[in-house]
């Protein structure tokens, strides 16, 4: 069948398939990926269910009902936890055993045997200490859960420990060890006689410095005299395991670069690089339970890593320090396990969106689990994906950035001659965070229509190493701010985008980011902050325990820089923002209070500029709700069409 000749019609104005309807209805999402025995876990995010966690079991052979996963939480349970406000290590599984996290009460539920889940931690009384739990694993030896504890006090203290909760006990854990303002990755040695975990202070974030930190299990449970074996004030660790001959491995940036190490724990502790790379093996602690590498064989690893913008999965030989990527169409990787010889992750690219995969370790071959959605499996559907170029770009003292560019593509039209398409500028969140190269339908939602993506990798990113995370310190509001302009102006004078039609937005750090470019002007004509920062001196003051000091190292220490804080304050200049801007918010947001959209809203209206503010009830920091997802898309795209593009819609 020949192909149809495509219309000529105005960028921005184009019919698409991909929908608001079609994303929040065939979409999932997927993480937390574990493994007990034979079988396979993970967790599905579902916003056709509010948004409910489900942990879901694929059987070892595979066969039956559980060949796509058969749902283990039961509703209305939701496995997710509120430790450090962004969760991650949920739920911990061992010898048929599930200890879970629950959202709507924050208690550790135990549950065996597919039956009902059991409160094993006890229900908080008004006035009293309430507490949350993460990153465990079970003490089979023992009979207990060990994990983290974060325990909101009546005095509005919270605290942070490692703890052993014994299910029968009906208490909420026995203190292990604490001291510190943070812990994380409590991991048992092999034989069960050691236990290694992270700890670091206020005012660093675990991706500046942490310390790993070791003590023998005692025959009572408690612990001996911790050691601490790595890091510091400047050397970040993370993902503490292991393996199995007895060694401690973990990812440290001593180097400047994520790297993998090992330490001979029970020797004289010598520590030694496993495969020295400029190239980053570990990501920022933002969740619990992140897993970059897993054990195939005692002196044979499968592991993740980035390097040039691009994720690759490779197998490390540990006596040779022999790295050997693995030739797949993916581009990034995550929460990777092992099972047998094969290596199970969650894994996508610019065409496939997220999926559970299983690899085999030997022939590379690969079978599909799960999938986030079926969409881009159809091939007429296809067709209307827009594929990213990675590009470097010139920004601020002769320094370069990077983004992702997708450009407007849609088989079914084509602009009249001459034509540029408008611009969407995207801010990742963090920012000590990145943008993904995986494909996302609500980035297709805009390419469809015509109007061209850019996805910043501003200074301060992950996945390029220390020296450039370090570009942010003390210059938030400065940094990514410029690298956004000069991203948009680079694919303006480069003829990829029209500079007239350009818009920014982004959610959290990224909301931030939109607001203080906004109010700088010139470069954008109009943006969207999803529970952005307009405040920085209020969110020092009002966040929660985790960011509470992260702005002594994004802007300066607080109340002694008051005066950068003002500075740096979108709401200090919101006289000098004078475009079309909307608003959305949780009003259950821990993170950035509904009072700091507020602000910006109201200063705005008081002076006429063209605001939408939309409050979304019972969401909290970023949206989970599917008919929630579902509006904020559609009005964003709608605030853009009749404000800065001038378009018409087809739907």
């Amino acid at each position: 069948m020949s192909e149809r000749t495509p219309a000529t019609v105005p960028y921005g104005s184009w019919r698409s398939p991909i929908t608001s309807d079609l994303i929040v209805g065939e979409t999932i999402g997927l993480g937390a990926i574990l493994v007990d025995g034979g079988d396979l876990y993970w967790i599905e995010a579902r916003p056709g269910e509010g948004g409910r966690n489900v942990l879901v079991r694929r059987s070892g052979d595979g066969q039956g009902r559980d060949n796509h996963g058969r749902d283990i939480t039961p509703a209305p349970f939701n496995v997710r936890t509120r430790v450090h406000e962004y969760g991650g290590g949920a739920v911990t599984i061992g010898g048929g055993i599930i200890y879970f996290s629950n959202f709507a009460d924050q208690r550790l539920y135990r549950q065996t045997g597919g039956g009902a889940p059991e409160a094993v931690t006890p229900a908080a009384e008004p006035g009293t200490s309430s507490w949350r739990y993460a990153d465990g694993r079970i003490d089979a030896r023992r009979g207990r859960w060990i994990g983290v504890r974060e325990e909101h006090t009546a005095d509005g203290s919270v605290l942070n420990t490692l703890v052993a909760v014994e299910p029968q006990a009906g208490n909420p854990g026995r203190v292990l060890a604490q001291g510190w303002d943070f812990c994380a990755a409590p991991r048992m040695s092999p034989d069960g006689a050691w236990l290694a975990w992270l700890s670091w202070n206020h005012p660093n974030m675990p991706w500046v410095g942490t310390e790993l930190w070791l003590a023998r299990i005692a025959d009572d449970g408690s612990l001996g005299e911790p050691k601490r074996v790595a890091g510091g004030l400047q050397e970040s660790i993370c993902q503490p395991e292991w393996a199995p001959d007895g060694a401690l491995i973990f990812v440290s940036d001593r180097t400047g670069w994520w790297n993998l190490y090992r330490c001979d724990a029970g020797g004289d502790g010598a520590i030694a690089a496993l495969c020295p790379r400029q190239a980053e093996f570990g990501r920022a602690h933002w969740v619990f339970g992140q897993s970059s590498y897993a054990f195939l064989e005692p002196d044979r690893l499968a592991c993740a890593y980035t390097e040039a913008g691009r994720s690759r999965l490779a197998m490390l030989d540990l006596a040779r320090g022999a790295l050997a990527p693995v030739d797949l169409p993916y581009t990034d990787y995550g929460s990777l396990k092992a099972l047998g010889e094969r290596v199970v992750c969650i894994a996508g690219s610019p065409a496939d969106p997220p999926v559970v995969i299983s690899i085999d370790a030997r022939t590379g071959a690969t079978e599909i689990l799960r999938r986030s959605t079926t969409l881009a499996e159809d091939g007429e559907f296809r067709r209307y994906i827009a594929a990213p170029r990675h590009l470097e770009f010139p920004t601020e003292a002769g320094l370069t950035a990077f983004a992702n560019y997708y450009p407007a593509a849609n088989p079914d039209f084509a602009a009249p001659a001459g034509e540029r398409p408008p611009l969407l500028v995207k801010c990742h969140g963090g920012p000590t965070a990145s943008a993904s190269s995986v494909l996302d339908l609500r980035t297709q939602y805009w390419t469809s229509r015509g109007i061209a993506v850019l996805d910043v990798d501003y200074g301060g990113s992950t996945g390029y190493g220390r020296a450039y995370r370090g570009r942010l310190e003390g210059a938030w509001g400065v940094v990514d701010v410029d690298d956004c302009v000069n991203a948009a102006r680079h694919v303006a004078a480069t003829g990829l985008a029209d500079g007239e039609r350009a818009v920014i937005t982004g959610g959290s750090a990224g909301g931030y980011t939109v607001l203080a470019a906004l109010t700088r002007g010139g470069a954008f004509k109009g943006g969207a902050s999803y529970y952005g920062v307009s405040d920085v001196a209020a969110l020092a003051r009002d966040t929660h325990k985790f960011e509470s000091r992260y702005l002594d190292w994004l802007i300066g220490p607080y109340p002694e820089r008051a005066d950068l804080y003002r500075e740096r304050s979108p709401i200090t200049h919101a006289e000098r923002l004078n475009c079309p801007i909307i608003f959305f918010q949780g009003d259950e947001d821990r993170i950035v209070p509904p009072n700091q959209t507020e602000m910006m809203v109201d200063a705005l209206r008081r002076r006429g500029v063209p605001v939408g503010y939309l409050l979304f009830a019972g969401e909290q920091h970023g949206f989970r709700r599917a008919d929630n997802i579902k509006r904020a898309l559609d009005a964003e795209l709608y605030f853009y069409a009749s404000l800065v593009f001038r378009t018409r819609l087809a739907f």
